[in-house]
């Protein structure tokens, strides 16, 4: 927020949460541009104007589509920050074959985007959402500290 930079979001697995901690920052209209959860197809297209074209072949809940996810957000808002998040929360995993505890998430910024992905091993579905959020802010975190204002 002091270094006066703009974010987005595009969550999924998460339900919100990246953007609640984030508008739980007073001040937070300083920064926060918006974002949506990107839970299916359709709010993929609706939200994010991705059309299917743009992502055959990528494979859900994977850092590459948590890339396209962040980059999309990006440049949509025209944020200088963006966030990417993608999963399986549990009690199960998801359709991919992933096991529950699985994330993958992205920050793209003004030098590109990097991507992880976070493998909890817990199936407890609220336990990963909060993880998986606090875990995505922790990389925008340290994007944004290792790049120069």
């Amino acid at each position: 927020m002091a270094r006066r930079q703009s974010l987005a979001v595009a969550e999924s697995s998460t339900g919100g949460l990246i953007s609640a901690a984030l508008l739980a920052v007073p001040g937070a209209s300083a920064f926060y541009l918006g974002g949506g959860v990107i839970y299916t197809p359709r709010a993929r297209h609706r939200l994010l104007d991705l059309k299917r074209e743009e992502v055959r072949g990528l494979r859900g809940a994977t850092e590459a589509y948590a890339i396209v996810l962040a980059d999309r957000a990006q440049s949509r808002f025209k944020a200088r920050w963006a966030i990417g998040e993608t999963g399986a929360t549990g009690p199960a995993g998801n359709p991919y074959g992933d096991a529950p505890g699985h994330c993958c998430h992205a920050v793209a910024g003004p030098d590109g985007s990097t991507a992880r992905t976070l493998e909890t091993g817990d199936a407890d579905r609220l336990h990963n959402m909060l993880l998986f959020s606090r875990t995505c802010l922790a990389h925008l975190h340290e994007r944004i500290a290792a790049t120069p204002a």
